[in-house]
């Protein structure tokens, strides 16, 4: 991390982590339901100084404020608002979004609403989509649902790589960066986790809705990376989300379950290739104007006109 922003949000200081910050290009990068923006420090480094990465903790999580409303903070469309704010504050009208697991599912809502459609200029899935396997969700509750403590430093490390076996990460050094940069102690000397234990009470409070509709609902250009052994998006899920959306760019990374981390080259560039490749060359002939707004289709027809 290069540098710190706070955002304001009602009562609550939702913190944004950044790289690079004087590149000329932005992308939004969220993370997963029980991590924090720092874990993309190692995809900021693989995708380059050419882009400004900005990370925001999620309200609950790393150096954001703790709500004292779950039940009405720690929400998906809560979440919305953070974003919006988010991107009001850095002043992005339009921008790249890369998801991980719960940060996925709110770039796609987001980009499924129509007051906010406008804003992504285009979508990174990593490991999540429409439609999650019940099994594999009930698991996150269930872990995320109790508080946990750790008598030793040593114990929380290993838990860690115990529960994050799936984001495949190799090498002593590496766990113990994500150890450090997970761990808080507790006022009687122990250790916990870094984020509010009453996340979990979103699987409680949260509003079911159609997500398979918001998947239709979509027009920004689309890509999806999923964990070859993934006890939460299965293969044939991202089968289907294809068939919704041809133009759907997949990756599957061998070795990793839920959710690689971003951090190495052979999973950044193909991200790269997709948030550089130009998004005509993204989209099917059908959909290439949605989300485009009215003036700048009009712009490019004069264009056109007084070129011929």
């Amino acid at each position: 991390m290069e540098a710190l922003e706070l955002v304001r949000v009602r009562e609550l200081d939702v913190a944004v982590r950044i790289w690079h910050p004087g590149a000329p290009r932005t992308v939004i990068a969220w993370h997963g339901l029980a991590r924090h923006g720092g874990d993309f420090a190692g995809f900021a480094r693989e995708l380059g100084p050419g882009w400004r990465v900005l990370a925001p903790d999620t309200p609950g999580r790393g150096l954001s404020s703790w709500s004292l409303y779950p039940a009405h903070d720690y929400l998906y469309s809560h979440y919305m608002t953070v974003a919006v704010a988010v991107l009001d504050h850095f002043g992005l009208e339009r921008v790249p979004w890369v998801g991980t697991s719960m940060g996925g599912l709110l770039g796609m809502l987001l980009a499924a609403e129509a007051d906010t459609a406008g804003r992504i200029e285009r979508l990174v899935l990593n490991d999540v989509g429409p439609e999650l396997d019940p099994d594999g969700l009930a698991s996150l509750a269930t872990y995320f649902g109790v508080p946990h403590r750790f008598s030793r430093f040593g114990e929380l490390e290993a838990e860690l790589r115990r529960h994050y076996g799936g984001f495949g990460i190799t090498g002593d050094d590496a766990w113990r960066r994500l150890a450090l940069d997970s761990a808080r102690r507790l006022p009687d000397g122990s250790w916990t986790y870094h984020y509010d234990p009453r996340i979990g009470e979103q699987f409680i409070h949260d509003t079911p809705r159609d997500t398979w509709a918001d998947w239709q609902a979509i027009r920004c250009p689309l890509m999806v990376i999923r964990g070859a052994t993934s006890p939460l998006l299965r293969a044939d899920s991202v089968t289907r989300m294809a068939e919704v959306h041809p133009g759907l760019v997949r990756l599957e990374v061998p070795g990793c379950g839920h959710a690689p981390m971003l951090d190495r080259a052979s999973q950044v560039a193909p991200i790269a290739d997709f948030l550089t490749r130009p998004r005509r060359d993204l989209l099917p002939a059908t959909d290439r104007h949605h989300g485009v707004p009215w003036w700048r289709r009009g712009l490019a027809w004069l264009r056109r006109k007084r070129a011929g």
